[in-house]
């Protein structure tokens, strides 16, 4: 978390268009996920912007017992999501900041370049009455300190928001051609990538020489698709009967390397591990070529 991030947690005095309080949450409430979600997507949709939980609207320490929220797994974020807008968004962390010598728990939330809309209504009960959070078909925005239906002044802010980032992915690429030195090999590559087999797809090649060209996925999603459940799900259905757990993807892990290996491994600062599809395969084929993989690999961490 950058100090930018750390001192507008510290200092803000109320709740701003991209700073959020919460005093509770109750990972078992529907009205407290489908308030949460709205308040991601739009936040989301303006740009980015960060959620204290354990604080209240007027920026005191609530202090509320924030266990259970430290305690969220990202990936169900990425489903509740994903269950009312249709898209898989995994562009947040989590992680701790000081209010008032209080640590509250942050959730720091990117932009997105295509504003999500709400394909499901968010209902949930309160005193036996039907409410929604959001309706089916708006798109969210901030306003001040409030997440609402967005306006034509929201849909040009965030047209003008991806041509400013285009301009300045032009200028900077040709920055890098006039000040390139005399006899550089100048590539042009894709900014995304995406895993294809087909011909005429660009190749890259990850390793682990620090004297390389720096490579940064900006949708690690894509590269790194499986936290370890998924992971675990496609590993046994590759080995056809043998299952293993993730005890086994913890020894492989330690006894192997493998979080050094950037084509298996990626760690986000504030989630789970993810996995590549490559990881998983070569799970497979080692166990493919000795029988004895996963049970040397216990060994290897006993010792």
């Amino acid at each position: 978390m950058d100090d930018a991030i750390l001192t507008k947690i510290a200092t803000a005095e109320s709740e701003t268009a991209d700073l959020d309080f919460k005093s509770a949450f109750d990972p078992g409430s529907v009205r407290d996920w489908c308030e949460l979600v709205k308040d991601i997507v739009a936040f989301a949709n303006s740009g980015g912007g960060c959620i204290a939980f354990g604080v209240n609207d007027d920026g005191s320490p609530a202090g509320t017992d924030l266990t259970q929220v430290r305690k969220i797994d990202p990936a169900t974020v990425v489903d509740k999501v994903q269950k009312y807008t249709d898209q898989h968004f995994a562009s947040f962390g989590f992680g701790s900041a000081p209010r008032l010598d209080v640590d509250v728990v942050v959730m720091v939330i990117s932009g997105v370049s295509m504003p999500m809309v709400f394909t499901a209504t968010g209902n949930y009960e309160v005193g036996g009455k039907q409410r929604n959070a959001f309706q089916q078909g708006t798109v969210y925005f901030r306003h001040g300190a409030k997440s609402e239906p967005g306006t034509t002044d929201d849909l040009r802010a965030v047209l003008e928001r991806e041509i400013d980032r285009v301009r300045s992915s032009w200028l900077d690429g040709i920055n890098k051609v006039v000040t390139a030195p005399v006899g550089a090999t100048i590539s042009v590559l894709p900014g995304e990538v995406s895993l294809s087999g087909a011909a005429e797809a660009t190749g890259v090649r990850l390793v682990n020489d620090e004297t390389a060209p720096a490579f940064r996925a900006m949708r690690t999603d894509l590269l790194y698709p499986h936290r370890q459940t998924e992971l675990l799900a496609k590993v046994n259905k590759l080995l056809q009967g043998t299952k293993i757990s993730g005890h086994d993807v913890g020894c492989v892990r330690k006894t192997h390397g493998i979080d050094g290996q950037p084509n298996f491994f990626y760690k986000p600062q504030y989630s789970t591990p993810q996995y590549s599809d490559a990881f998983a395969e070569w799970i497979a084929e080692q166990h493919r070529i000795d029988p004895d993989f996963f049970q040397k690999a216990r060994e290897a961490c006993k010792r």
